[in-house]
């Protein structure tokens, strides 16, 4: 009796249990837009995730490699600058844009007219098709340097 129920653990409850510890590390998201909440083309309101490695990108602004300003006074090429270092240090991460479950945006001297701005350079970097990511807008006064118009930074999440 004790070497069938042996048998019987060894054959079936430990491949389940470890089946399933290896089922929970596949990368799971969940993109959150409840009733009750204004709904936005542009942002979800929540993403949660399971089973996955959490990148946190810093601040990208348009410094290119050599740290020389990108695009001086012109917030779209300041924008795009941002997004092309964001791709670089996320592929570097092992990430891509289809990665990323929040981005936040830091914006000097921020007026409602730079939203369509920033929103046309990155729809030109997030997927066709994917819910969009968590997102927040914050309008400043200035950032690290007075020549900066816009700091973006991220968090992905990739499957382990």
């Amino acid at each position: 009796m004790k070497r069938t129920a042996l048998l019987v653990i060894w054959l079936f409850v430990l491949p389940t249990a470890i089946f399933s510890q290896l089922k929970s590390k596949e990368l799971e998201k969940q993109f959150i837009n409840p009733d009750g909440v204004s709904k936005s083309p542009g942002y979800s309101q929540a993403v949660s995730t399971v089973g996955g490695k959490t990148i946190f990108v810093s601040g990208q602004v348009a410094l290119n490699s050599k740290g020389e300003l990108v695009g001086p006074g012109d917030l779209k090429a300041q924008t795009t600058q941002a997004f092309e270092n964001m791709k670089m240090v996320l592929a570097a991460s092992g990430a891509t844009f289809a990665d990323v479950v929040k981005l936040s945006y830091f914006v000097k001297n921020y007026d409602p007219t730079k939203v369509p701005v920033i929103r046309a350079v990155r729809d030109q970097y997030l997927p066709k098709g994917q819910p969009p990511p968590a997102s927040t807008l914050v309008g400043i006064q200035s950032l690290f340097r007075d020549y900066i118009l816009i700091e973006i930074e991220a968090i992905a999440v990739v499957k382990q």
